[in-house]
């Protein structure tokens, strides 16, 4: 994450250089602790919530919004009891360093939409710069050569046609037998079609272990939040996914 030009260093950026300087660039994985667990985690799989200057708690799923963040780990539904409990006012209240917080009622919803919007415009800079296969017969050919990194089907694809791409997947991972499997995603076919411009997308595939990391980011925050289990293997998103994608970025500019 860079800093804007003239922007004080906040005490999250700070943080970051401080543990990319002690591990080293290959092995940087920024940690925070979660306001209602105390739990520590890779900051990757935890959710940013920032306040406004009145004091109005937003979600900054692009973790670029100034100022001090508060760190949360919890499903919707756990964010929801601790909403309803206090214990989400009193996490924020010692993280902000203040009391003077105004919490929507329909923050646990602002937050699923964040991520879901986050994922979905993933998902379009990856097409864009042609890292996303679509058409089952295409993902097809491409699972069984090798050339898909990460498969993933709509909430709503049948069973059948979900298996027969899993099974390709594995044919071209040398994978036969291990029983692994597309992501199942949150979403349907229509969420799918209507985010990416185009029908019936059903099931879709990133061609390489780059575009699987950076769509596994926001995918296992997604994932994670609405309560929907990820296969053993995708448990944590990859490596890549944390990586410093600044030259794709510039790609998708240009």
């Amino acid at each position: 994450m860079r800093t804007p030009p003239n922007e004080r260093l906040t005490s999250d950026i700070a943080e970051d250089g401080k543990a990319r300087k002690a591990s080293g660039p290959a092995k940087s994985r920024p940690e925070r602790k979660c306001v209602l667990t105390g739990e520590t985690h890779p900051r990757g799989a935890l959710l940013r919530l920032v306040a406004s200057p009145s004091g109005l708690v937003l979600p900054d799923m692009q973790e670029k919004a100034p100022g001090r963040g508060a760190w949360v780990c919890s499903s919707r539904a756990a964010f929801e009891e601790a909403r309803a409990n206090g214990k989400l006012k009193a996490g924020l209240a010692r993280a902000f360093k203040t009391g003077d917080l105004e919490i929507p009622e329909n923050l646990p919803e602002r937050i699923e939409d964040a991520l879901t919007r986050v994922f979905l415009d993933r998902l379009g800079l990856e097409m864009r710069v042609g890292r996303l296969i679509l058409g089952t017969q295409r993902i097809a050919e491409q699972a069984r050569a090798g050339a898909a990194a990460l498969l993933c089907h709509a909430s709503d694809a049948s069973e059948d046609g979900r298996k027969k791409l899993d099974q390709a997947w594995r044919v071209g991972r040398d994978a036969e037998g291990s029983g692994e499997r597309g992501i199942t995603l949150p979403l349907d076919r229509h969420a799918l079609s209507v985010a990416l411009g185009r029908d019936n997308v059903v099931h879709l595939a990133l061609a390489d272990d780059a575009a699987a990391g950076r769509v596994m980011k926001p995918l296992v925050r997604l994932m994670h939040y609405t309560g929907h289990d990820l296969p053993a293997e995708y448990s944590e998103a990859p490596a890549a996914a944390f990586q410093d994608d600044e030259r794709l970025s510039e790609r998708e500019t240009s």
